[in-house]
């Protein structure tokens, strides 16, 4: 490094462990963000010590802003590829504050939806039916569909969920968390994922995903390979979709059995 501040910005590299301390993402999964080739280290030093620079702190930053938005990691590596350089980088993380910023509001109106109610149970005041939900419409994602999938995908799901009625959404919502505790019940087993449990669990999913009109590939016996690979990736890369399976490991068990049914159509 020099001796300059400016060519202490421009030189300046971290270790592996000093990222995943920044981070809070594990040496593991960044030495799998290299394998996947979705991020690389600026060098890897004597004793095969890799280091990060600049330029792989952006992306990286960016990676995690995909992540935790739910994109899946094949997406992502499509959306941090070589951007144009740094005005194309710049409008990019622009869009990626911009989606950061919606789902921030959905949040907070989350929050306060279960705050009135905490308080209404507190104080034992009247349940407002109208005021509970708000934030937790799935139309939220609307954007995101309509742009990996187009807007036929979104009108076709949204006129599916809104055409269930109350019970019907209910029912819905009880097969997914059923689906949930018997994954994370087989991962928690030792089950292999690609045993008859995990195959009988993968065929169940896929099944499930399947039925929604709307999804890739709906109507043809089996929704696309490429869109039931991409949820798989994203249920591990996401915590809010690894909770359902009981965690990482869990969300690793439905993704490692999925890979494995994909592959065998």
């Amino acid at each position: 490094m020099g001796t300059g501040t400016g060519t202490r910005a421009v030189a300046q590299e971290w270790s592996i462990q000093e990222v995943a301390r920044l981070t809070g993402v594990t040496s593991r999964t960044l030495r799998h963000y290299d394998s996947v080739g979705l991020l690389a280290p600026s060098s890897v030093g004597d004793g095969g010590v890799r280091r990060y620079g600049r330029q792989e702190l952006l992306r990286l930053q960016r990676i995690l802003v995909l992540r935790d938005l739910g994109v899946p990691l094949a997406t992502i590596r499509d959306a941090v590829g070589d951007v144009g350089g740094p005005t194309s980088a710049l409008a990019a993380l622009r869009e990626h504050r911009e989606q950061l910023r919606r789902e921030a509001d959905r949040l907070a109106r989350q929050v306060a939806s279960v705050e009135r109610t905490i308080t209404a149970l507190e104080e034992g005041g009247p349940l407002v039916a109208e005021e509970m939900f708000d934030g937790f419409d799935h139309s939220w994602h609307r954007e995101e569909v309509e742009r990996r999938w187009g807007a036929q995908a979104y009108a076709d799901g949204d006129a599916w969920w809104r055409g269930l009625g109350e019970d019907g959404r209910r029912e819905w919502q009880e097969r997914s968390a059923d689906l949930g505790r018997d994954w994370a019940e087989a991962a928690s087993s030792g089950a292999d994922p690609a045993g008859e449990r995990g195959q009988r669990l993968a065929a169940r999913h896929v099944g499930w995903m399947g039925s929604i009109p709307g999804t890739p590939g709906h109507g043809g016996g089996r929704p696309d390979p490429g869109y039931v690979l991409g949820l798989a990736d994203m249920y591990v890369a996401d915590p809010r979709f690894a909770a359902h399976y009981g965690g990482e490991a869990g969300a690793t068990f439905v993704r490692d059995a999925l890979r494995v049914h994909v592959a065998a159509w």
